[in-house]
């Protein structure tokens, strides 16, 4: 334990080492959902506009699993730094038990609320019927997704970031071979359409849920269960969800923040909507490399936390906020420059491309803003003050984007409802900054050295 790299290899080496493979595995992931979108826009106008529709719906699953995983890695993390290795692997149990009680909810979720919401959106039956069938299989069968983010959490949580990554490769890229045989019918098998991706994402995400938790049961994992002997802590659940439910809040967030956003942008017509639909599918390939970044700092700031190293905890936020804002800023340039040649990656109509432009050249302006409120929120839910986060995510989003986007709204204008993300990302930055000054003042600073 005294020898854990996170607690003794060079910031730059160790955060790349660590970030490297995440990146990797999760820009395989945001490929599959570009895929999945282009495939399914050679079906039909009506089959990308009901993946439109049905993807802020989709980010309810995603917000279970990851808010589930942040709580796991966070807290595991901080054992180990504090050298209680079994405390780590009881951490593990628990994130089990809550990962079936996740499974549950969102189960019934799909089953019997989730395909009333689409009458909200559209009054086509067809884009209704399509996108309320791709949600259900998908939330019905998440068992695979929940179960394979818990146990990819469990290792990020110990430093290990090969075998998520090996994971999330294996499910994105059977997810794109399995998309383009049971959508367009290959192998002599029928072409299932909007149906058949959903088919394909669930099966993907079963096997390698398969293939992760057999790594983790092989006996040569840091983190040893003791599933027989497992008793229910209240206090290690309180431990998880205290840094899980803010986390799996703010995505939802992000769901809210969609569906909203859609039911504004549907003044505009089917295309605006689109539009939102197709930006967030590209806007994944560019975010997942921060993400995974992030994903790679927060167990270097969980492990120093918990052994109250503070030079190492400032120099892993200062070098993750440097490579995050280079980045952006060259995707930002791409954004501006091409953003004919990305929406064409879509088929897009004319009528898509004269809205579709001007929100992406919009948008895009947050970029580099955007990389240090990842960077910093993340350092939040590393140091168990995942709350900050939560607040962070709710001004944003809802205080400050939705009621703008409404109001430039009301101008008559689409292009006008793009500025609402570039003012709310400026008041984002803001308090992000604010809190984590305050918060290493407050409660790091003070360490001696």
């Amino acid at each position: 334990m005294d020898k854990n790299k996170m607690g003794i290899m060079p910031i730059p080496k160790l955060i790349t080492t660590m970030a490297l493979p995440v990146i990797f595995s999760m820009l395989i992931q945001a490929l599959y959902n570009v895929v999945d979108s282009i495939y399914v826009s050679r079906v039909s106008d009506n089959a990308l506009e009901a993946l439109s529709l049905a993807f802020p719906m989709q980010l309810i699953v995603i917000a279970a699993f990851v808010g589930l995983g942040t709580g796991l890695s966070s807290a595991i993390s901080r054992r180990l730094g504090a050298k209680e290795s079994e405390g780590a692997g009881l951490v593990a149990e628990h994130g089990i038990l809550i990962a079936g009680i996740l499974y549950a909810l969102v189960a019934l979720l799909g089953a019997f609320v989730m395909k009333n919401l689409f009458v909200q959106f559209t009054s086509d039956q067809v884009v209704i019927d399509l996108g309320s069938t791709y949600i259900q299989i998908v939330m019905i069968f998440s068992l695979g997704s929940i179960f394979n983010q818990a146990a990819m959490s469990i290792f990020r949580g110990t430093g290990d970031m090969i075998k998520p990554m090996v994971a999330q490769m294996l499910g994105a890229g059977l997810n794109i071979f399995l998309d383009w045989v049971l959508i367009f019918g290959k192998f002599g098998l029928p072409a299932m359409g909007v149906k058949g991706a959903a088919i394909a994402t669930v099966t993907a995400q079963i096997i390698a849920m398969i293939y992760i938790w057999s790594q983790l049961l092989s006996g040569k994992s840091i983190i040893k269960m003791k599933i027989k002997a497992f008793k229910v802590k209240v206090e290690i659940i309180k431990e998880i969800l205290v840094v899980g439910v803010p986390s799996a809040i703010m995505q939802g967030l992000g769901s809210v923040m969609l569906f909203t956003m859609n039911l504004i942008l549907s003044r505009f017509g089917g295309s605006a909507v689109t539009v939102m639909g197709v930006y967030f599918k590209v806007q994944s390939m560019v975010f997942m490399p921060i993400f995974g970044l992030a994903i790679g700092t927060m167990p270097v700031v969980g492990f120093n936390y918990g052994s109250k190293n503070k030079k190492r905890i400032k120099d892993a936020v200062l070098f993750s906020i440097k490579v995050a804002i280079a980045f952006m800023s060259i995707c930002l340039v791409v954004f501006q420059v091409f953003p004919t040649q990305l929406l064409g990656l879509f088929n897009a109509s004319n009528q898509m491309l004269e809205i579709g432009v001007p929100a992406f050249r919009t948008i895009s302006l947050i970029f580099p803003l955007f990389a240090v409120n990842v960077i910093l929120s993340t350092t939040f839910q590393g140091l168990g003050k995942a709350y900050f986060s939560l607040i962070i995510s709710t001004i944003r989003q809802i205080v400050v984007l939705l009621p703008i986007a409404f109001l430039l709204a009301s101008f008559g204008n689409v292009d006008n409802v793009w500025f609402a993300f570039v003012i709310a990302e400026i008041v984002g930055i803001i308090i992000t900054v604010s809190l984590f000054l305050r918060t290493y003042k407050r409660t790091i600073s003070i360490w001696q050295d």
